[in-house]
């Protein structure tokens, strides 16, 4: 019998911040995945067609998250919210950074346009990241592919970088444990201060341990952490494409995950006033 089957992505992103699926084509791709759940983790932004912190769509169990960067003071890390029940206190933060973000989106797309001499035809919108401008540069004339914008052009060393706000740690942490059922640290293993990072993550209730990208992590160390600090352990692919399940949690890893989650709410049952206001 196979009992490596990941049956849980726990990170992945839709149009509403920058990734390329929808929520609905992202639950039919975790349904051809094989996937039991699967959490929207957008970039500070609650997805606003969940009704609710888990719904099922395609018969996959949809966990509305988020992903929130924070300053930590030593650098910036990304927070991620599992099991949201919107707050006014989120909703205003989210406001407050979708509105920097549309800010700085404009500026940085300004930057490129006037530096390259091409209309990249993005409008600078709530939701808007470097990923679209990036993709943008891409598909213009400008001999540049998708790497080529971030290495030579939009990276945070780059020539057209704009910088953009983002929530203080402290604060951050108050209104997801205020919103979330847990809340983690994501992807360890990408900040330059590693230890610090995992300081951090063991004052929340989780840190990711499964995704396929940058540095190798260190097992050991992540788990050795998340045992002294009673920490769950979390995964997923990060996904922006259109690819799922690269990485998660199998069903026994997920167990402990699961058993924070609520149960999801029939679909019929999801909108709320709140809800609409986004």
């Amino acid at each position: 019998m196979v009992t490596d089957r990941i049956v849980a992505d726990l990170h992945a992103h839709t149009t509403v911040s920058d990734g390329t699926m929808t929520v609905a084509e992202l639950a039919a791709t975790a349904a051809d995945a094989g996937l039991d759940w699967v959490a929207v983790t957008d970039h500070d932004r609650v997805h606003p067609d969940l009704g609710a912190p888990v719904v099922e769509r395609e018969g996959v169990r949809v966990v509305r998250g988020i992903e929130l960067r924070v300053d930590a003071g030593f650098g910036r890390l990304d927070l991620l919210g599992y099991a949201v029940e919107r707050t006014p206190a989120l909703d205003d933060e989210i406001e407050r950074l979708q509105a920097d973000r549309q800010r700085r989106g404009a500026a940085m797309l300004e930057a490129v346009e006037e530096r390259l001499g091409v209309d990249l035809g993005v409008e600078p919108r709530p939701g808007l990241g470097r990923p679209h401008i990036a993709r943008a540069i891409e598909e213009s004339p400008a001999p540049y592919d998708y790497a080529d914008a971030f290495d030579e052009l939009i990276g945070d060393d780059g020539p057209c970088y704009v910088a953009r706000d983002v929530t203080a740690l402290d604060r951050g942490v108050e209104l997801l444990r205020d919103a979330c059922a847990l809340v983690g640290l994501a992807h360890p293993f990408r900040y330059d201060d590693v230890d610090a990072a995992l300081d951090v993550a063991r004052e929340l209730d989780a840190v990711e341990r499964f995704y396929p990208y940058g540095r190798p992590v260190d097992d050991a160390r992540v788990e050795r952490v998340a045992a002294e600090s009673d920490l769950l352990l979390t995964g997923g692919s990060d996904a922006h494409e259109r690819t799922l399940a690269e990485a998660g949690l199998t069903a026994e890893a997920f167990e402990p995950v699961r058993d924070r989650l609520p149960d999801p709410t029939p679909r019929e049952a999801e909108s709320s006033p709140i809800d609409e206001q986004d």
